[in-house]
């Protein structure tokens, strides 16, 4: 399968690129600055735990998007703030059969798109402002994903798998298609787990749930995921902002197989893990926080939710991420005990 990867110098699009091209696939991957260098000078090279010494992908870089050609499938692996600058340049790549895998964290700019119901094709503004993102791709060409594993970027071309191998995906519509079928069928021979899923936005819920949480009151914090679950008022917050992500969840007919405690207890029994956005936070990095939490925030306007809660947590979250640009800098408080 021919295969570009948008943002594969990145630690999710890294790790992909390099399983993807050993598993037999034509890999391109899109990257700039640092890594594009880097990757040109001396290849894309993945650390795993059962390969500490690297693994090398046979990838093709270019750094530019209309370099690569149309693909078979298209992997956005950026972050939800970084599409909607580089969406005109995707009819490049993308055919009439070519395949559209977005793997943003939070709610996707598709959310609407092939939902049916009174919400049908409606664009959610705070992660595609306009539809600009939508304009340049047709909904019938989207597969839904969601990332679950976690990996880093230790140095640029050098990517380290820290944990998880799922990247369950799932049509738009609900239904089975060959298309999908292929994918799966292609992430399974590149080493992961892919699971074909009817309700591929549940499974997004899950996710987010937990991520629209823990990531910024870690970044307001600079506390990890055990600290925030067992410390008694940020347990509690936590709480009060799944609750509000429920009610509003349910009023779009999404239904959660997991209670909010267990969530809550499953990210407790992490440990002293940092979670991304504070790693941004300390990197100096943009913050993902409209995709996290002012898209959720939007769809229970949308549906007549009130979210306090998630409302004081986003406008503080904001200013951080705002403060950071301007600084152009990172912050970090040094703790014993506290991971990457």
């Amino acid at each position: 399968m021919k295969i570009c990867i948008i943002g594969g110098g990145g630690a999710i699009g890294g790790m992909l690129a390099v399983r993807l091209a050993r598993s037999g696939n034509e890999v391109t991957v899109v990257a700039r600055g640092a890594t594009l260098e880097a990757i040109r000078k001396n290849g894309l090279k993945l650390i795993t735990y059962e390969h500490p010494e690297g693994l090398g992908g046979d990838v093709l870089i270019v750094d530019s998007v209309a370099d690569a050609g149309i693909q078979d499938l298209v992997i956005l692996g950026v972050k939800a703030h970084q599409l909607s600058p580089i969406a005109h340049l995707l009819p490049n790549i993308i055919g009439p059969e070519t395949v559209v895998i977005p793997m943003q964290n939070g709610i996707p700019f598709w959310y609407f798109q092939r939902h049916g119901g009174e919400f049908e094709n409606r664009i959610v503004e705070t992660v595609d402002p306009n539809g600009t993102i939508m304009k340049a791709i047709d909904p019938k060409q989207i597969i839904g994903c969601v990332v679950y594993p976690a990996a880093v970027t230790m140095a640029p071309g050098i990517i380290k798998h820290v944990e998880g191998n799922r990247f369950p995906i799932g049509e738009l519509d609900g239904t089975t298609t060959p298309r999908a079928q292929r994918i799966s069928d292609t992430f399974i021979a590149a080493g992961f787990k892919s699971p074909i899923l009817e309700n591929i936005r549940s499974e997004i819920w899950l996710k987010l749930w937990g991520n629209m949480t823990f990531n910024p009151v870690s970044a307001l914090t600079h506390a990890t995921l055990i600290e925030i679950c067992q410390h008694p008022l940020t347990r509690e917050l936590a709480h009060d902002m799944m609750v509000e992500a429920q009610d509003v969840a349910h009023r779009l007919g999404i239904t959660f197989r997991l209670g909010i405690e267990k969530r809550i207890e499953g990210a407790e029994k992490v440990g002293r893990h940092k979670t991304s956005m504070l790693q941004d936070v300390e990197a100096g990095r943009g913050l993902e926080v409209d995709a996290l939490l002012g898209a959720v925030i939007e769809l229970g306007t949308i549906v007549g939710v009130p979210t306090p809660r998630l409302k004081a947590v986003y406008a503080l979250t904001s200013l951080l991420g705002q403060s950071i640009d301007d600084a152009k800098a990172g912050l970090s408080l040094t703790r014993p005990g506290n991971q990457h």
